[in-house]
């Protein structure tokens, strides 16, 4: 069994813990909060033992194993470091951190401290994208990545009637790059590596976050577009297209329907049927690596994390969003 604590109780934090509550080796033992009230609402509907207020104890107890870190990114290098260096594994949100030396600072503590780091990226760990990167043959020499997300945010409601909450505030490295935008860039390098070039462009709310953007990404014989939007919506799908056939994938953030369409018309459903929760199988993965006491996953390994940081780092600077942690 492994413990778990927790530090972040809010939406994403509790669809987690619903995902990982079919997991036989997960336990919650512990919820941290900023109030002692939340902290212990929290743990009380999600059977916790313990509670904390205080980060530094949470980190030095000894009731722990692991911890899941879902607080603001600008949190995130600080928060998971604090762990690591008292011998906790840690499963930190996406995106890892707010800048890629921030998530080189993390992976290095992780290294010295010997311990799991791994970003909580759920799409890359899921069954239907090892289908994705099984199938990408059948498609023939790959000329085009296309995917988007595009979400309208009711923060923008929010926003637009003079309230700026977290997924608008600056202060927190956030905006539609970091909240959305990651899970376009996130396959696409897991699939084909770090791009020669990038030209990104967006709008920036007056805060100074952006809230919808684009990006060009130029391989070896082959062009990526990722779009991503806080204030619109979309029904397109994304696509990889070859020379002989286009893969279509409903939903990249959580690929479970992906057809193989040819030049002849046939369509091809090469789609699995996943069991499980979307998140719970980045908490297997997580579990998996503790277990068989490997410090990396293959599947979102560090490297990715850092050149989708490095692409973001770069995309930010050219679209104008600077955060305090840069």
């Amino acid at each position: 069994m492994i413990r778990f604590g927790i530090v972040g109780t809010n939406w994403i934090t509790e669809r987690l813990l619903e995902a990982a509550g079919k997991h036989d080796d997960f336990v919650l033992k512990a919820v941290f909060s900023r109030t002692e009230d939340r902290a212990r609402e929290f743990a009380a509907k999600y059977d916790a033992d313990l509670t904390f207020t205080d980060l530094n104890e949470m980190a030095a107890s000894e009731e722990i194993d692991a911890v899941y870190i879902a607080t603001p990114n600008s949190y995130h290098s600080e928060q998971s470091i604090l762990f690591m260096k008292h011998g906790k594994h840690v499963l930190c949100e996406k995106p890892l951190a707010a800048n890629a030396k921030e998530v080189k600072a993390m992976i290095e503590s992780a290294k010295s401290n010997n311990v799991v780091l791994m970003e909580a990226m759920k799409s890359t760990v899921m069954p239907n994208f090892q289908v994705i990167q099984d199938n990408l043959d059948k498609l023939g020499k790959i000329r085009t990545f296309f995917a988007n997300y595009c979400q309208y945010s009711s923060r923008y409601d929010a926003y637009k009637n003079g309230t700026v909450l977290n997924a608008f505030n600056p202060e927190f490295s956030t905006g539609a790059l970091m909240d959305l935008g990651v899970y376009t860039i996130y396959p696409l390098v897991a699939l084909f590596g770090k791009p020669n070039t990038i030209k990104a462009q967006g709008y920036i709310l007056g805060t100074g976050t952006d809230a919808q953007g684009s990006i060009l990404l130029d391989y070896d014989g082959m062009q990526a577009n990722v779009m991503y939007s806080k204030i619109t919506d979309t029904t397109l799908p994304s696509e990889i297209h070859g020379e002989d056939a286009t893969m279509v994938i409903q939903h990249i953030s959580s690929p479970e329907k992906i057809e193989i369409r040819y030049r002849d018309g046939s369509i091809e459903d090469v789609s699995i049927q996943q069991e499980m929760e979307p998140m719970y199988y980045e908490v297997a993965e997580f579990i998996q690596l503790i277990q068989s006491r490997e410090n990396e996953s293959t599947l979102n390994a560090w490297d990715t994390s850092l050149h989708v940081m490095e692409i973001m780092d770069e995309a930010r600077k050219q679209i104008g969003v600077r955060f305090p942690n840069d």
